[in-house]
């Protein structure tokens, strides 16, 4: 089933009755109700919105990420269950105890993947994907040779232009990459949970003060599904209209959770294509199978 992606931008009161998410909405002075049970994401992004203890936890029962914004409405916490998975202490023992080939494997495939989905979004815009091409086949154990960082200078070249730098604190369209990357990341990190693993640790990001490595390696072949929505919102001739990001803005990219990924057999919407992956990724650190199961763009 596609959870529900919910975002408060005014002041609101949260509350929780009969197992649904109670929303009184201050300004309009109306009352509504959702099912806890069909909501996946919660991006709390006002000052004045409160929030009962009895919504928080039921909320986190039903393995949704509830996501705290700051002053300047970006994502600044992220609140995940502790254990939702009945087999989660040897799920994490796998994990804890995968070997190194192993991991460099999986992360192998996983920048192949990225870099083939690169790809397949420059290739919508008739450009020159040769060298992504020959790049995703020279990924070797661990990307040794440093394939995923050789195809980003060209695939954001291409995307945006030979002006244009990623960067954290860029111009637009850096912001618009960065709330929706943030939005994807929380994504990846409810189906890790979910999937019985560890956010935490990764298999190739290793930063001691980063409490979701794991979700940082596995989003990385889904961030080219941002990339298209911003892509396709932006338009770089009125660059000042995104200098700060508006409720439309967030709306589109928080329409992430339900758009197509397509799998070799079949397609789904993100949200479930995460579940997928994240599964399979469990079922690699148990030594059931050997490839993790990354969607691609578009159908091929």
């Amino acid at each position: 089933m596609i959870k529900r992606t919910l975002y408060f931008g005014n002041p609101a009161y949260l509350s929780k009755k009969d197992e649904q998410l109670v929303v009184k909405l201050q300004e309009k002075e109306e009352e509504r109700s959702i099912p806890i049970e069909d909501i996946g994401v919660v991006i709390l992004d006002h000052q004045q919105i409160t929030i009962t203890q009895g919504a928080l936890q039921t909320l986190i029962e039903n393995n949704a990420a509830v996501i705290s914004c700051d002053d300047s409405h970006h994502p600044l916490g992220l609140m995940m269950p502790l254990s939702s998975h009945t087999l989660q202490s040897a799920r994490f023992r796998d994990q804890i105890e995968a070997s190194e080939p192993l991991k460099k494997n999986l992360w192998a495939q996983t920048v192949k993947a990225k870099i083939i989905n690169q790809g397949l979004m420059l290739k919508q815009y008739d450009k020159n994907v040769n060298a992504l091409r020959e790049l995703a086949r020279s990924v070797t154990s661990g990307d040794s040779n440093n394939c995923e960082a050789r195809a980003a200078a060209i695939y954001w070249r291409e995307l945006f232009g030979p002006e244009f730098n990623r960067e954290r604190y860029g111009e637009p369209p850096n912001n618009l990459l960065n709330y929706g990357y943030a939005i994807l990341r929380a994504i990846v990190a409810r189906g890790l949970v979910s999937s019985g693993l560890l956010p935490t640790l990764g298999i190739h990001h290793r930063n001691q003060y980063n409490a979701f490595c794991l979700a940082d390696d596995i989003m990385e072949p889904y961030r080219p599904f941002i990339d298209s929505l911003v892509k396709k919102m932006y338009d770089p001739a009125n660059s000042l209209n995104y200098a700060k990001l508006t409720t439309v803005h967030k709306k589109e990219l928080l329409a992430i959770a339900t758009v197509d990924v397509y799998f070799k057999k079949d397609r789904s919407p993100l949200m479930v294509g995460m579940q997928r992956t994240t599964a399979s990724l469990s079922r690699c650190y148990q030594q059931q199978q050997r490839n993790i199961e990354y969607p691609f763009l578009y159908e091929t």
